[in-house]
């Protein structure tokens, strides 16, 4: 009973400071698109570009700069096809850029549901989309780990460098499969790490915090994903190893950012 209690002391220790966090991003400004950009999450002092992150040149012109923090480690709407009038759920959607571009993949009889736990994100996101006027996508506050969705009501599952920085990932899964439905899908870009992670790197905030520490190897992923009920799961590294000058101590973790896409069994 003690270590339960423990083990969720420390989940909400890592969830506040992790809030903390992104709720001061969230209040500062920068775009992913510039070389200029903000703190981000998956690098230090030199912050990736859109298009260092899989976006494109016309993406990037589509969705509000406001949106763009220069957050993510991949473009997850690039590893899977959304068609039009489908629902798709970001897990930890910041500032909305993810949910913008879903938002015109799926059209005006789709729907976008972006879910974070930082009001101040959900109240940037939420702005973004009235200023812009994207009637189908919507912000909700909530943690990864219990989603404010129903089960079975969503067709595909997107997160850019989110599922990292959750303390319990195997119930983020679970909670993806959740409110897929039946021939689901899920993608995303995340972190992983390419060797061991000491206890004392993990307890670290800063590492944890700026998606580093809290990074499970590619054989983890698997075995949560798949105990989670999901099938045919890819993990692609985009790099063996991390370069020599990376930020935030991820060279000496060996984390690299990888895309995971993984279905869920059944549908037509």
């Amino acid at each position: 009973m003690k270590q339960g209690r423990n083990a969720g002391a420390r989940a909400d220790r890592i969830r506040a400071q992790v809030r903390d966090r992104y709720g001061g991003i969230a209040t500062g400004s920068g775009c992913c698109g510039t070389a200029g950009g903000s703190s981000s999450c998956c690098s230090g002092g030199s912050h990736p570009t859109g298009l260092e992150m899989g976006y494109s040149k016309r993406e990037l012109a589509e969705v509000p700069s406001e949106a763009c923090l220069g957050l993510g480690c991949g473009n997850p709407t690039a590893l899977v096809t959304l068609s039009a009038g489908e629902t798709v759920l970001d897990l930890g959607s910041g500032a909305g850029v993810d949910c913008f571009l879903a938002s015109r993949k799926v059209g005006p009889r789709g729907r976008v549901i972006g879910v974070d736990m930082t009001p101040e994100m959900v109240a940037k996101a939420r702005a973004n989309a009235r200023r812009a006027r994207y009637a189908n996508v919507e912000f909700r506050l909530g943690e990864i780990e219990h989603l404010p969705a129903a089960d079975g009501s969503v067709d595909v599952v997107i997160s850019n460098c989110v599922v990292n920085l959750a303390p319990d990932k195997g119930q983020v899964y679970r909670e993806a499969f959740r409110v897929l439905r039946p021939g689901g899908r899920l993608a995303i870009s995340d972190m992983v790490a390419t060797r061991p992670i000491t206890t004392a790197q993990r307890a670290n905030p800063e590492l944890w915090g700026s998606c580093s520490s809290g990074a499970l190897a590619t054989g983890e992923v698997q075995r949560l994903l798949k105990g989670a009920g999901f099938r045919t799961v890819r993990i692609a590294l985009k790099a063996p190893e991390p370069a020599p000058d990376a930020h935030d101590g991820r060279a000496g973790l060996g984390v690299v950012s990888a895309d995971i896409v993984a279905t869920k069994p059944g549908g037509r």
